[in-house]
């Protein structure tokens, strides 16, 4: 129950191969798409519930599921203390806010490429307090998917 089933050196690589393998279409996929979530914490939380299950039944050995999710947390923490440090490597994993309206205006190609209806921007805005478009000075949909939003100076 205690002894490793699987060589150690595979399950660090399986381990490091899916946290590569998320971080990756993460990034490809639109900001959206994880929700109010961080990339790095969602893909972090999939694999080490996936590991626990893993560890829970999968593996006959509580140790091959222990080391996939030490190698996992490993991943995490050198990943959090890279982008943390390294401004290139956060542009790497992270996306940058994409401006969706300016001026009281929709940036339409910047609404397409995250794939956000007019109803939807205005269903986050009136979360936001604000009625309608023209309030707005802009808008942006940030790294973690959420819609952040600055008004129009009062005249």
């Amino acid at each position: 129950m205690f002894q490793l089933e699987t060589p150690l050196l595979e399950l660090i690589a399986r381990g490091a191969f899916l946290f590569v393998l998320f971080m990756v279409l993460f990034r490809l996929l639109p900001r959206r798409t994880g929700g109010e979530l961080a990339p790095m914490d969602l893909v972090f939380l999939l694999l080490i519930t996936e590991a626990a299950s893993h560890a829970l039944g999968d593996y006959s050995s509580l140790a091959d599921g222990t080391v996939q999710i030490v190698t996992m947390l490993a991943l995490n923490y050198l990943t959090n203390r890279l982008s943390f440090s390294f401004r290139w490597f956060e542009r790497l994993i992270e996306h940058d806010p994409l401006q969706v309206v300016k001026d009281g205006q929709t940036i339409p190609r910047n609404m397409r490429r995250e794939l956000l209806t007019p109803e939807e921007l205005i269903s986050h805005l009136r979360l936001n307090g604000i009625d309608e478009i023209s309030e707005v000075r802009s808008a942006y949909v940030e790294s973690d998917g959420r819609l952040s939003v600055v008004r129009m100076e009062p005249s």
